[in-house]
């Protein structure tokens, strides 16, 4: 008999907690009891769920007790304070935010890329940055086959990544730009509507933003290799929903794109997409609300003879974040380590 949880959400209010809620509820997560929770300010709305109306308390140290499993999608300072709460409380603690991603002790998990690492939890599991999770998830296969000398990953980031509030400036901006009005940017330091903002979180003193650098340290702890070559330069479009990002590796010897497509096709949580003549590659507007990462457009790098470039979507708000700490709470049951 699988084992029904109770589950709190912290965060229910948000883009990411509204995933949650359509992700446990489609795939049957077996839940007897859900909490859903938030800030004071959203306490007392009610949302749908398996056919019942469920009303959002305050999150509080009261309303995590007894909880079997912690889903905490808000802010980084939240999160900092409500997981370990929720660990010493007897919760494991699945967490949306960069708060313990780069912690030893915490495993950071993708769960068809290094789900065993989840057996080794200490009450704390950190899901990637929703820009690492389809980059490694595409690496993953390469490196069965070969060793990965190098990588460079462009994103193309949408909107709903920075939140709901960035969402509506792009819709405003939008509106208000057709229609030749002004709209000041309050969200991203620059017009986002018709334009695309090369930053995405603060900029470091080395010139990379920390977006990037969460790429960087996150996959080489994903795919083990504290030595990888790896560079990013993390962009911000117009789109609403899925991150995009150019891909660009070097191998220790020289690999098809024809056995990149079969090594990617084996992979569980691709979805290879490439027959670019007839308009076979993957875009935001394919990828948003559907679950797989999608790749395409792979070819050899022209500049490299051992070097592969290819192109990955993924819907930011489900593999990038709610469905891939859902995926974690299964895997584990499946495992018998929750």
């Amino acid at each position: 008999m699988t084992r029904e949880l109770t589950v709190a959400l912290v965060g229910a209010t948000g883009v990411v907690g509204e995933q949650f809620l359509q992700i446990m509820e489609a795939r049957a997560l077996p839940v007897r009891e859900l909490r859903l929770l938030a800030t004071a300010r959203s306490a007392g709305r009610a949302i749908p769920f398996r056919g019942e109306t469920l009303t959002v308390a305050e999150t509080t140290a009261e309303a995590l007790a007894g909880a079997d499993v912690v889903f905490v999608s808000a802010s980084t300072e939240a999160s900092r304070h409500w997981c370990p709460i929720a660990r010493d409380l007897g919760a494991v603690a699945f967490d949306d935010s960069s708060a313990f991603r780069m912690e030893p002790d915490v495993p950071l998990v993708v769960p068809e890329v290094n789900g065993e690492t989840l057996r080794s939890h200490r009450g704390i599991i950190a899901t990637p940055n929703c820009s690492t999770v389809p980059v490694v998830l595409t690496l993953a296969p390469l490196m069965r086959e070969r060793a990965v000398r190098r990588v460079i990953a462009d994103t193309y980031q949408s909107v709903s990544g920075s939140g709901g509030a960035a969402v509506v400036e792009l819709r405003e901006q939008t509106a208000a730009r057709l229609a030749d009005r002004p709209h000041e940017p309050e969200v991203y330091p620059k017009q986002i509507a018709f334009n695309t903002i090369p930053q995405v979180d603060l900029f470091l003193e080395d010139g990379y933003t920390k977006e990037e650098w969460k790429m960087i340290a996150e996959s080489r702890k994903i795919l083990g290799q504290a030595d990888l070559a790896i560079s990013a330069t993390c962009v911000r479009v117009p789109t609403f929903v899925a991150h995009a990002a150019a891909v660009h590796v070097e191998l220790d010897a020289p690999l098809t794109a024809a056995a990149a497509r079969v090594l990617w096709s084996g992979q569980d949580g691709l979805a290879v997409v490439d027959d670019p003549v007839n308009a076979g590659y993957p875009t935001p507007v394919d990828s948003a609300h559907r679950d797989p990462v999608f790749v395409g457009r792979v070819r050899q790098d022209a500049s490299h003879p051992n070097g592969l470039a290819y192109w990955v979507v993924s819907d930011n708000l489900r593999k990038g974040a709610a469905l891939n700490i859902v995926q974690m709470v299964e895997w584990m049951l499946a495992d018998g380590c929750l």
